[in-house]
This record gives structure tokens, C-alpha cells and sequence, in this order.
């Protein structure tokens, strides 16, 4: 059975799950969520989630939410991108807590503040203080990727997918690639896995569809 997953393409958190998702090999489709036309409000999609976010994955009759959750889905459906033994997995949860905390919980509301609020809604100071929230902890993905080449294992697994998932996109929320060369790096390792996309190529929705 095709799993599906609720997404569009400008969430970063939909596309950690969706890029698990195709590397993984299973089978798969994006359904497209119109975030921008309220679509996540709607009664028909809170009774699919409560919590009115994407990404929603629906595999059967088995429905499952927020995007580290269905990654650890995925890697242990597929046994890809997970773990080999207790403390590894420890080690993979450590960073995807430190992404939804650090990463994504700082990048995500940063670039949407900056590329799709209304200019008269954008507030610099709010944007100024998440910019300043976000230089350390690419610093400390920085100082991590120093000396190895991936956040936990001796491969990749669903931490990365998670701490770059807001880095791939182009609209501007003080991240500049070229400023971090272990990170830089790191993402290049990643576009070279079999299978990799853009956000915009693997998840229906981008900006230039509202232009």
C-alpha cells in the first residue's frame, strides 16, 4: 500500500519526512496541503490532525504526525537511516530533539517571517532576535561536522535529514552555506545520495505558484 504524506512543498518539516521518505526506497506519494489558502484550518484536516500542522503521514489505517515521529516511522519500516544498537538511536534522538529546539524551531518561523508574512506584518526585531538564536546552533552543527562526516553513526541517518531540512532552500533567513564549509560539506554529501531533491522538486507547492 502506498503510504501517503500531507505536505507542501514550502514547509522545511514536511520536507525532513519527505526526503526520509524517497531515500528510504518505500513506497510513497505527496498530497498536497494548500497551507496558504487556510487549508491546514479546515475541520476535515484537523480531524486528521488535531494538531493543524504538516507533515501528516497515512500508511493504512495508521496515522502519524510531526515530522521526527514519521521519520523514525520510516527508518524503522524501511531499516534504513536508523540504528544499529540502543546508544546510536540515543544519538539520533539527541539531534532530532536539538533540530525541532534549535534548527527548524528557530529557521522554520525566522524564513516565514521574512519570505511569506505580508511586508506591513514582518517584525525586524522578532526576526533580528531568532537570527541571533540560529547563528549558535549552526555553529554548534558546524563544530560537530569538524571531524566527522555525518551527526550520528558511521553513515547517514534520519538526524541529518532532519538538521538539513530547512538548509536546502533558497529564500533568505540568515543562513549563507558558504560561511559554514564542514556544513557546506556535509550537504553536499547529502545531494549525493541516490535519490536526493530539492524540496521544491519532491513536495507539490513553491512561491512561483502564487506569483
Amino acid at each position: 500500500m502506498t503510504i501517503q504524506l500531507h505536505c507542501f512543498g514550502e514547509s522545511g518539516n514536511a520536507y525532513k519526512a519527505a526526503l526520509t521518505l524517497e531515500l528510504s526506497g518505500l513506497d510513497w506519494e505527496p498530497v498536497f496541503v494548500d497551507f496558504f489558502g487556510g487549508a491546514t484550518r479546515a475541520p476535515e484536516f484537523r480531524a486528521l490532525n488535531p494538531m493543524g500542522e504538516v507533515p501528516v503521514m497515512v500508511d493504512g489505517d495508521y496515522v502519524l504526525s510531526q515530522s521526527g515521529a514519521i521519520q523514525d516511522y520510516v527508518a524503522e519500516t524501511s531499516g534504513r537511516f536508523g540504528w544499529a544498537n540502543g546508544n546510536e538511536r540515543r544519538q539520533i534522538l539527541r539531534w532530532l530533539l536539538f533540530d525541532n529546539h534549535k534548527m527548524s524551531g528557530v529557521a522554520g518561523p525566522l524564513r516565514f517571517n521574512m519570505n511569506f508574512l505580508p511586508e506591513d506584518k514582518r517584525n525586524a526585531d522578532a526576526n533580528a532576535f531568532m537570527a541571533m538564536r540560529l547563528t549558535p546552533a549552526l555553529k554548534v552543527l558546524e563544530a560537530n561536522l569538524e571531524d566527522r562526516d555525518w551527526l550520528a553513526g558511521g553513515g547517514p541517518t534520519i538526524a541529518d535529514f532532519a538538521n538539513c531540512g530547512y538548509l536546502f532552500y533558497d529564500e533568505p533567513f540568515g543562513f549563507d552555506r558558504a560561511a559554514y564549509p564542514n556544513i557546506d560539506r556535509w550537504l553536499s554529501r547529502i545531494e549525493a545520495l541516490p535519490g536526493w531533491k530539492r524540496p521544491y522538486d519532491l513536495m507539490p507547492g513553491s512561491p512561483a505558484d502564487r506569483a
